[in-house]
């Protein structure tokens, strides 16, 4: 893309600080490029193949590593709250009165979660969100997703846990102190707060190294490539009941694609409620060795429909808005690019931001028709956020932060990179994400 102008706030490390404890922000006015033809052409060429492209990334990351190095920027300093992060995107840490803050606080270096290591969960509060109250703890987590943590109600909350080995998840009221345990581990909660998705977290760390957890289910059933048995679930969290939505059976023989044959392994990730608790999207991925395909499938929850999203074998991540729309990062007519697609039906749509948007990102929503999006690191090991418009396509930068070498994931079964995963408060006014420009992982609040 085009290069961007912006002015904002430098963060500078105290050259007397080595531990970058201390840092401070300077307004300053700078400029930007994005990825240029030759990196998108290689990438392109590449990112169906994980092994090839992390190779290099590194090795054109490490070049750029002997260069001076920039600081980073964001349009308004933030709130920087270190030892501490949320975890995806497609959920926000912020509770119905933007008051609260969800957040997982880490205990342990940097380094894979065990099964015994524990997380802390909890919220910040308070004008600036400057206190700290613990809420329970977890063994079942990691550091794309968390635990899963996410409002249930004004006052309650549910993440999930390792407890005796076993996967489940536990409801917690902050007002009373009272908890209810899950039989199964959750993936989304629905805006109501009746029912929450799931699906096998085992069968997902099996194919995803280090989106599921150190801990097993014991409902992978990884010798059936497309199981009859597993798939995604819906449960109920007032009667504390599961049922079986769509076997992985039944969602590989809808509306097949190239490659879904019978020596290719199928999942379920990445699930999510649209506003009005009707339709759940999730995506279907399928794998053969380095061979890896995803698209984005809707379930109607009135009519027991399926809605296929028209890619050709790539959809990466996606966020609903409320009126049922939704925007995804995806190949459609051979192109990758961010497309907002209009309805659940995904029938109609258009690309946004692009060709100045040229790279793969997390998406939530603002408002109805504006929506925040990251980047992942670049040349210079820095991720950027923007505000898109969906109707104007106007793009804006609000923040360009270092993500250090040593928070780079050495391989795929060490996965502990900080995506920004930006989330916004419900009144818009606050962005929250994760970050570790100051050389530690951290909760980020940014006004808007």
């Amino acid at each position: 893309m085009g290069e961007l102008k912006a002015t904002g706030w430098y963060l500078r490390q105290d050259k007397h600080n080595v531990k970058r404890k201390n840092y401070r922000y300077i307004k300053k006015s700078i400029t930007f490029a994005d990825m240029n033809k030759i990196e998108s052409f290689v990438y392109h060429k590449v990112k169906n193949n994980y092994i090839l492209k992390n190779l290099l990334r590194n090795v054109y990351q490490g070049f750029y590593d002997l260069m001076p190095r920039r600081a980073s920027w964001t349009k308004i300093a933030p709130l920087v709250r270190e030892g501490f992060f949320y975890g995806f995107h497609d959920t926000t840490p912020f509770s119905a009165d933007d008051k609260k803050v969800l957040c997982n606080h880490l205990l342990i270096p940097l380094r894979m979660p065990t099964a015994n290591d524990v997380l802390e969960v909890g919220y910040f509060t308070g004008e600036e969100f400057d206190r700290w109250v613990k809420v329970g703890e977890t063994t079942a987590w990691n550091y794309h997703k968390g635990c899963r943590l996410q409002w249930v109600s004004d006052h309650r909350c549910i993440f999930n846990t390792g407890e005796g080995g076993r996967l489940g998840a536990t409801i917690c009221d902050i007002e009373d102190g009272s908890t209810k345990k899950i039989a199964w581990a959750i993936d989304t909660v629905s805006h109501d707060g009746r029912w929450a998705t799931s699906f096998s977290y085992e069968r997902l760390e099996m194919n995803m190294p280090g989106y599921g957890y150190a801990i097993g289910d014991g409902e992978a059933y990884a010798e059936e490539l497309k199981s009859g048995h597993t798939g995604l679930f819906l449960i109920d969290l007032e009667k504390g009941s599961r049922q079986l939505l769509l076997s992985l059976q039944q969602i590989a023989a809808f509306e097949p694609q190239e490659g879904m044959d019978n020596d290719t392994m199928h999942f379920v990730t990445h699930t999510e409620f649209s506003h009005s608790d009707r339709y759940v999207a999730f995506l279907h991925r399928w794998y053969k060795g380095t061979y890896r395909r995803t698209r984005l499938l809707i379930y109607d929850r009135e009519t027991g429909q399926l809605h296929a999203s028209p890619t050709t074998g790539m959809v990466s991540h996606y966020a609903w808005n409320g009126q049922d729309g939704l925007v995804a990062y995806c190949r459609v007519e051979d192109v990758d690019s961010h497309v907002f697609f209009t309805d659940a039906t995904m029938r109609e749509w258009k690309r946004c931001g692009y060709p100045r948007l040229n790279s793969d990102g997390h998406h939530h929503f603002v408002n109805d028709h504006c929506f925040v999006v990251d980047t992942y690191p670049d040349r210079h090991r820095h991720a950027r956020l923007y505000l898109v418009d969906t109707e104007t396509d106007a793009v804006e930068m609000v923040a360009d932060v270092e993500s250090g070498k040593h928070f780079v994931s050495p391989d795929e079964h060490h996965h502990w990179k900080c995506d920004l995963h930006p989330r916004c408060s419900h009144n818009g006014h606050w962005l929250c994400f994760d970050s570790v420009h100051t050389g530690k992982r951290a909760l980020c609040l940014m006004k808007q």
